[in-house]
């Protein structure tokens, strides 16, 4: 009697598997037509949209950039140097250097002949002290703050602080922007008054030509590691960002490259400090504050305003970032829980909410679950073949329609990677992913669940390049 129930309850949680992983391939390949169809409308309106007129515009909202630079010392130079190129009329940079330990704050005062001022700061937002505030005549539109070592939230809150204009962008110190970035940012909240956060792409630098700091041929990198997260990257920004932000519910904007109205981030409390998925929950807290208060608002994703960034291509460093990421989402969900299924919040609370607890949260635990007990099941004889093989398809094919959906989006709109052979190449590792790569990341993503405590305040630290070394490198 034991036996039969035993395997009973094995059959019915084999069973759950097979139903879960189904409906998570299901409903993103919903998702992945959606984003279809919005940026193809997209494209056709960027069409007939004069984007020269508004580079050349003085009409143009002012926003500020925030750099939170923590040991940058390799990249940030040539980040400021790409920024003070962009082609927009009023911004400011605001590099904060959140007590480095390296030679980032002296690198940046002798590059740029900076010299330290008297500057009052209202501080809004609580910060850690600041020690000095930094200038240069010659670069009006350059500000750098020292001060004491808080996290990259706290710096960014010290950045609001500091910053003259009423949006502000957040780019992290190792990040290049295309030259019309702004623009396109800028168009969004322009275009819809009640806009609080607008999140742009993140595409990958390695492998490409860095000139100036700026990307002036885009190639693939020669490291696996590098490619597999390009496919990653185009799946999760041009399927899952633009799905999210058809029907307002975007829950993550990456710390990387996002732009925000500073004073709905003010009122919503700014920056957690105590947090490493600060990115994360600056949204969700946004949502929760404009919900609350019954405001109109909007927080959206566009598929063409291009951040540039470096992605790791050590196997410990690609560990440490996915397990940070995933510590950072349990640690968000957690915070704000009271959310879930909560008709206050709206469809955040009733849809993105749920979404992101069933599907992202605990779905590496499902997911390594599966990828033992489906098998094992299998070959014990206790599930049926068709039942082994829906869940192989289940598994795998909605992962490969997926990435190589994405890739075809990239390559029918922004067609940035133009040889076929690379197009052939990202596709080809856009099916490899699903049987080795996508494997690993759920072991990494489940291994975030049992060192929670652990590093839930640690950032750690991925090893970055020169992106001079990057062009170097590509043509030896």
């Amino acid at each position: 009697m034991f036996h039969n129930l035993l395997l009973k309850s094995v059959l019915i949680f084999d069973a759950f598997i097979i139903v879960y992983v189904s409906v998570i391939g299901l409903l993103n390949v919903i998702q992945m037509l959606m984003a279809m169809l919005f940026t193809v409308m997209y494209i056709k309106k960027a069409k007939f949209s004069d984007i020269k007129l508004y580079k050349e515009s003085y009409n143009m909202i002012p926003i500020s950039i925030l750099i939170p630079a923590y040991n940058e010392e390799t990249t940030v130079i040539q980040t400021i140097r790409s920024l003070l190129t962009l082609e927009y009329s009023t911004y400011e940079i605001v590099v904060i250097n959140d007590g480095s330990t390296d030679e980032t704050l002296k690198k940046v005062i002798r590059s740029f002949g900076l010299k330290k001022i008297t500057f009052p700061v209202k501080a809004k937002i609580q910060t850690k002290t600041i020690r000095g505030i930094y200038c240069n005549p010659e670069y009006p539109n350059l500000l750098l703050v020292d001060k004491e070592n808080g996290g990259k939230a706290d710096a960014l809150n010290a950045g609001i602080n500091v910053s003259h204009y009423p949006y502000f962008v957040s780019l992290d110190a190792d990040s290049l922007l295309d030259s019309d970035a702004l623009v396109r940012i800028a168009m969004s909240f322009m275009e819809y008054k009640y806009t609080v956060a607008v999140g742009g792409i993140i595409r990958v630098a390695n492998g490409s030509v860095v000139k100036n700091g700026k990307v002036t041929k885009l190639a693939l990198p020669r490291n696996r590691w590098a490619v597999f997260q390009i496919v990653e990257y185009l799946r999760a920004f041009l399927v899952g960002r633009v799905g999210w932000s058809i029907i307002n519910t975007v829950l993550i904007i990456s710390g990387a490259f996002g732009a925000f109205q500073k004073e709905a981030v003010i009122q919503a409390g700014g920056y957690t400090v105590d947090t490493i998925g600060e990115d994360m929950d600056l949204i969700v807290k946004l949502h929760r504050h404009m919900r609350g208060k019954k405001y109109k608002y909007r927080i959206t994703f566009l598929p063409d305003p291009i951040c540039w960034t470096q992605v790791p291509e050590r196997f410990k460093d690609l560990y440490s970032q996915r397990r940070r990421w995933q510590v950072g989402l349990i640690d968000v969900m957690k915070r704000n829980r009271s959310m879930m299924l909560n008709p206050k919040y709206g469809v955040t609370g009733m849809l993105a909410m749920p979404y992101f607890f069933l599907f992202e949260l605990i779905a590496p635990i499902v997911e390594a679950l599966g990828l033992v007990f489906i098998p094992l099941s299998f070959i014990l004889g206790i599930l049926a073949f068709k039942y082994f093989i829906t869940f192989f398809i289940a598994a795998t094919l909605f992962g490969v329609i997926l990435s190589v959906g994405a890739l075809i989006i990239e390559e029918f709109t922004f067609n940035k990677y133009v040889k076929l052979g690379e197009f052939f190449r990202l596709c080809l590792y856009a099916v490899i992913e699903n049987f080795s790569y996508r494997q690993m990341t759920v072991v990494f993503r489940l291994i975030a669940f049992l060192t929670f405590k652990k590093y839930k305040n640690a950032w750690g630290k991925i090893k970055r390049k020169d992106f001079n070394v990057i062009k170097y490198q590509k043509n030896r």
